[in-house]
């Protein structure tokens, strides 16, 4: 049967019309979807007739939390199950201007980052809109708390599911649905060039989040297999025609990794690159995985190299670091506690 989640509302008014309904029965369904209603028994302003023919030809729950952990800094890592038995997770943060969540839209990873735990439990599956929005959903009915950014910095690559991506952000964003705007909302891929001019030519206000790690093709294509299709002045090439579409900055994350590309000739030559383009640069702590090689760069080395960019001209931040203690931090997630 069809996820009803899956809808946007003028798709699910064209499947009312199939079932021989009024087109505004879906607005009254529609809105019942983001009350947090768990069956189509609550959706209490329907007749029974109809509540029957929802049940006979759609599934409502598509996400069951399976189990929460809450870190010392007070982040929480949910893992998610989903109706086939497949597990994803996701994690809620608290910041100074509110809850902010980063999702899941794969069920494993194709990219093979060798930094990121995702990668090494491989691909199964794509993530159907619902089951994006889901997580959403999930984590404000148990936190309780309502969410106002959200970050697709989960499991997976959005631009490998990003039709699926595209409308789970419209859902989010619509106002009669989760009304999270566009802006508090974040994009990161490793770099899919075709993604990213696709992503430009949308119209839409999501940040755009582009995963560099290193300036050189050697580092990058070693960290990132990625690279070996997409280098990086082809990504950077891309960047730059998605600026002038938009005229919104970019923000470049680097995972600082101790003795690999945290020196201060490759801040220099990280800045070279970046000279022109509207960008800011996140530097992110690499985190531990399970059977990974990496190590993180020292506090004084990330302030350097941080100083250096911005003694060089391109603004550059440290990402404070959440969730570590529970594997929650970036690069960290997986999909089922057992793998981690």
């Amino acid at each position: 049967m069809k996820n009803i989640r899956d809808f946007e509302l003028s798709e699910l008014e064209e499947e009312m019309i199939n079932l021989g309904e009024k087109k505004f029965r879906a607005k009254q369904i529609f809105a019942w979807l983001y009350r947090g209603v768990n069956s189509f028994d609550e959706m209490t302003d329907l007749s029974k007739d109809l509540i029957e023919k929802l049940k006979a030809n759609y599934t409502l729950e598509c996400i069951f939390l399976d189990d929460f952990q809450t870190s010392k800094d007070g982040t929480v890592k949910y893992l998610f199950r989903l109706v086939d038995g497949h597990k994803v997770e996701s994690v809620l943060m608290k910041y100074k201007f509110g809850y902010s969540v980063c999702i899941s839209n794969q069920i494993g990873c194709k990219m093979g980052c060798t930094f990121c735990a995702s990668a090494k439990i491989g691909f199964v599956r794509n993530l159907t809109p619902g089951e994006i929005v889901g997580q959403v959903l999930k984590i404000q009915e148990h936190s309780g708390e309502k969410v106002s950014n959200i970050v697709f910095m989960g499991i997976g690559e959005p631009f490998d599911n990003y039709d699926n991506v595209l409308k789970a952000i419209r859902l989010l964003n619509d106002p009669k649905a989760l009304n999270i705007g566009a802006r508090h909302m974040s994009v990161s891929t490793c770099g899919l060039v075709d993604g990213i001019k696709k992503f430009a030519d949308e119209k839409i206000q999501c940040n755009l989040c582009i995963s560099l790690h290193s300036s050189r093709d050697e580092v990058r294509t070693e960290m990132m297999p990625i690279n070996k299709r997409y280098s990086i002045s082809e990504v950077l090439d891309a960047c730059r025609e998605y600026i002038k579409k938009t005229n919104r900055r970019i923000t470049f994350e680097y995972a600082l990794v101790n003795g690999v590309n945290d020196n201060r000739e490759d801040a220099i030559h990280l800045a070279r690159l970046l000279h022109g383009i509207l960008c800011h640069v996140n530097l992110i702590p690499v985190n531990k995985i399970k059977d990974g090689k990496y190590e993180k760069s020292s506090v004084e080395k990330m302030m350097k190299f941080r100083d250096t960019l911005n003694e060089k001209g391109i603004v550059a931040t440290i990402r404070r670091e959440l969730g570590s203690d529970i594997s929650a931090a970036c690069g960290q997630l997986v999909r089922d506690k057992q793998e981690q």
